[in-house]
């Protein structure tokens, strides 16, 4: 016997658009710890997103440790300054001024993998795109993310990392493939903008800009 699917209300309709639009990347915390098993429910819930040939392919690491996150921080150190000697002359002093990271001050840390050796789903989907492990991890990351801005909490998704060099700080197998290491707490200050639209690094384009219709 089918199940009647819920009906979801005009109201909930315009929260959930708010949610989108509060979702935001958080690079500045508070250092206001989470409450007992935060995090693993927003893993569980993350859990909840599709994927190719239902392969569940994303691998979740809790970072408590704090030798190892001090090991991630010198690599973030190492190749946020790598990335700021990339920039040009004019780029540069705006990139100097970007805080990327919560690394110091959120109280949680996820690291995201996807795991392309996994049996499960019998490689339905992945034949021809294998990359499409990758594209699920992804969408769990997304979730948890939308789940997060539900609690009031904030994500900021941590991209300036060596992935050989993640892996081997964090003990996991070498044929995970690193995918996003995000910082989880409550954020320092609210705001609808992007921050890198608020600091001038780049501006939202209009969606309709980027449809092509053939």
């Amino acid at each position: 016997m089918n199940e009647a699917p819920p009906q979801f209300t005009e109201q909930f309709r315009a929260d959930l658009l708010k949610l989108f639009q509060w979702r935001r990347d958080v690079r500045r915390f508070t250092r206001a710890p989470l409450p007992d098993g935060t995090l693993k429910r927003l893993i569980e819930i993350g859990s909840l997103a599709p994927s190719v040939g239902l392969s569940e392919p994303w691998r979740f690491v809790i970072v408590d440790d704090p030798d190892r996150r001090e090991k991630i921080h010198a690599c973030f150190s190492a190749c946020n300054a790598d990335a700021l000697r990339s920039q040009s002359d004019d780029r540069a002093a705006a990139y100097a001024k970007l805080k990327l990271a919560g690394l110091e001050d959120a109280p949680g840390h996820i690291a995201v993998f996807a795991d392309r050796t996994t049996s499960q789903g019998y490689g339905l989907g992945r034949r021809t795109m294998p990359e499409t492990i990758e594209y699920s991890a992804v969408m769990a990351i997304h979730t948890i993310w939308l789940a997060a801005r539900a609690e009031g909490l904030g994500v900021g998704w941590i991209s300036i990392l060596e992935p050989a060099r993640v892996t081997d700080i964090l003990d996991v197998p070498a044929q995970w493939s690193f995918i996003a290491y995000l910082c989880v707490g409550y954020p320092a200050e609210e705001h609808e903008t992007p921050a890198l639209e608020r600091e001038g690094w780049e501006m939202r384009r209009a969606p309709v800009s980027m449809l092509t219709q053939r």
